[in-house]
């Protein structure tokens, strides 16, 4: 049997396996650093598959490394695997068929890896939602784990088949005051009000937003304003996500955040503490021309693949942390019958679907496939890198 046809027969053979898998963990959601179930599912599942897993990697618990090595030398090609759920809803973003997807296209490809050689990483990447001990893959990067990787690869649910597409920058911080509690009646003037101080640091980053460019988003809620009305505040903080197109923007946007904070701190009286509760989310880094092989393989399959709008897209992920350092795609694959609003009822609806199902095998073909053409052919493999590092440096 040719290599091509060998990795689709064992994807069609599999491919019951891994819906069940995916069904499972869509019945047991579990948001950032408490997958417990799902990774010991996904890494339990590699094993079975020939690889050699580690779990509790990265400084996560919940994150696992799985590795299957050849013999015979070639590129280090790591596929990507998502499998947290959103805090309340579950899973409204399709994670529950991100993760099998990539488990199942190495799987694939590492039943023809002797014959064609290199080596095959699956990373199962925590909190991608964020939350506690988030963005994973911020982690993965700092501590070493792309440094010999080729390229990265993995396809995320969506309501349709499009390339990759740049996103934006964010980083989540938690903003706080101290201040000195009193009697709000009886001596309010010995008090110091730290909820003043978090309400003239909301009031100001909302007189910022005016002066910004057009891709800064910035949003936020109060998570603790007080204990009771009749004592002065002593504490009160609150989360905010910080957007923009690029890392530095994103940290220059964070510096005009810091000055409202000691502004607000100087006006009140209050002590004030900022600083990032998780992994900075880079923004990502796209490589049309390995989009491309994808959206081959992906025709071959019969199906056809759309290119994102022109500029950013509203949202971010920890997978531009990984493009910032590894040539990396994340296509999204269409689990819908139409567009489809995400982290909804609809989405999680979909995530369980017969189409978001189905998307498992289909997307683990095209990746496999598409790991294969940068295995079979190191010319292009060599040409997507150039131009991926010319994308890091314009960006």
């Amino acid at each position: 049997m040719a290599v091509r046809e060998k990795i689709i027969a064992y994807v069609e053979k599999q491919s019951p396996v891994y819906r069940q898998i995916a069904l499972d963990i869509h019945a047991r959601p579990e948001v950032s650093n408490y997958e417990f179930y799902a990774c010991d599912r996904l890494s339990q599942q590699l094993r079975e598959e020939g690889f050699q897993v580690t779990v509790d990697v990265a400084g996560h618990r919940t994150g696992f490394a799985g590795v299957y090595r050849a013999e015979k030398p070639g590129p280090v090609l790591v596929f990507l695997a998502e499998y947290d759920a959103l805090a309340g809803l579950g899973h409204g973003c399709g994670h529950n068929l991100f993760g099998p997807t990539s488990l199942l296209a190495a799987a694939a490809l590492r039943q023809v890896l002797d014959h064609v050689g290199g080596e095959i990483r699956v990373y199962g990447t925590p909190g991608e939602e964020g939350g506690e001990n988030g963005s994973a893959k911020g982690s993965f990067v700092r501590e070493g784990y792309l440094q010999d990787v080729d390229a990265a690869l993995c396809v995320h649910p969506g309501d349709r088949h499009e390339a990759s597409s740049r996103n934006l920058a964010c980083l989540p911080i938690d903003i706080a005051f101290r201040g000195k509690p009193a009697h709000a009646a009886a001596a309010p003037e010995t008090g110091i009000n730290a909820l003043d101080a978090l309400i003239l640091t909301y009031n100001g980053i909302n007189a910022l937003r005016q002066h910004v460019t057009g891709d800064v988003r910035i949003h936020g809620i109060i998570t603790h304003g007080g204990d009771a009305p009749n004592i002065v505040p002593e504490y009160a903080a609150g989360k905010f996500y910080l957007r923009a197109a690029t890392v530095p923007r994103l940290e220059a946007l964070y510096q005009r955040v810091e000055r409202i904070v000691e502004g607000a701190a100087l006006m009140t009286g209050a002590k004030s503490h900022m600083q990032p509760y998780q992994n900075r989310i880079d923004n990502m880094v796209p490589t049309a021309s390995f989009d491309a092989v994808y959206g081959q393989e992906l025709a071959l399959l019969g199906e056809t693949m759309h290119l994102p709008e022109e500029g950013c897209g509203i949202g971010s992920s920890d997978v531009g942390n990984v493009s910032q350092v590894v040539l990396t795609i994340q296509p999204t694959i269409c689990i819908t019958d139409g567009p489809t609003p995400w982290h909804t009822e609809q989405s999680k609806a979909a995530a369980k679907s017969e189409k978001g199902l189905a998307s498992i095998a289909l997307g683990a073909k095209a990746l496999a496939l598409t790991a294969l053409d940068l295995i079979e052919n190191p010319a292009l493999l060599a040409k997507i890198k150039a131009e991926h590092a010319e994308a890091v440096k314009q960006q």
